[in-house]
């Protein structure tokens, strides 16, 4: 067998050390298994059943929101403040006096139960649609599950369409609300 000639003359060795290329800057990442759903076959983890979280959401409307303080020392002027805030922003809006005043009673309601679970903070939610408004008041306080069945009473007796009270279940707060016609 012959050796290839070098351009000298002599026989070709190879370069020592041989070239090689250069590592890639990024490492080539394999392709990921296409995974879905199938839900008569629930995949490793499937055991435990996780709810989403509850979480208020207003979205593709006209909304408004204020926080206010909770401190003892504010009890009395929160109620009347939040009350004043949305009456102005519903007749800011274009919506009949009468109709913003019976919106500004509910929250004071609302407000004052939100009150109750000694938080630092209370936020007051107001969003309209369809000639409705929805009215939302959070209390960012751990609270304790027993009902608010005396204010779903008290609010159903003043005509609202729907209302109602939940708690969050990370323990961040209730929330309470109530949709009215305007």
């Amino acid at each position: 067998m012959a050796l290839p000639i070098d351009v000298e003359g002599g026989p070709h060795r190879p370069d020592y050390p041989p070239k090689t290329p250069p590592p890639p800057k990024k490492p080539v990442e394999a392709p990921r298994p296409e995974t879905r759903h199938d839900p008569a076959r629930p995949g490793p983890g499937a055991a435990v059943a996780a709810q989403p979280r509850l979480r208020a959401r207003i979205a593709n409307r006209r909304a408004a929101n204020w926080t206010l303080d909770a401190a003892p020392w504010a009890h009395k002027s929160a109620g009347p403040k939040a009350s004043r805030n949305v009456a102005e922003k519903l007749a800011g809006w274009g919506y009949r006096p009468a109709r913003a005043e019976h919106a500004a009673a509910l929250t004071a309601r609302l407000v004052t139960a939100a009150l109750a679970d000694d938080g630092a903070r209370i936020s007051v939610h107001l969003a309209d649609q369809d000639q409705q408004a929805l009215i939302l008041v959070l209390s960012h306080q751990p609270a304790q599950d027993t009902p608010d069945e005396q204010l779903l009473h008290d609010l159903a007796a003043t005509g609202v369409v729907s209302c109602g009270v939940d708690t969050d279940r990370d323990g961040a707060g209730r929330r309470r609300w109530a949709l009215i016609d305007l």
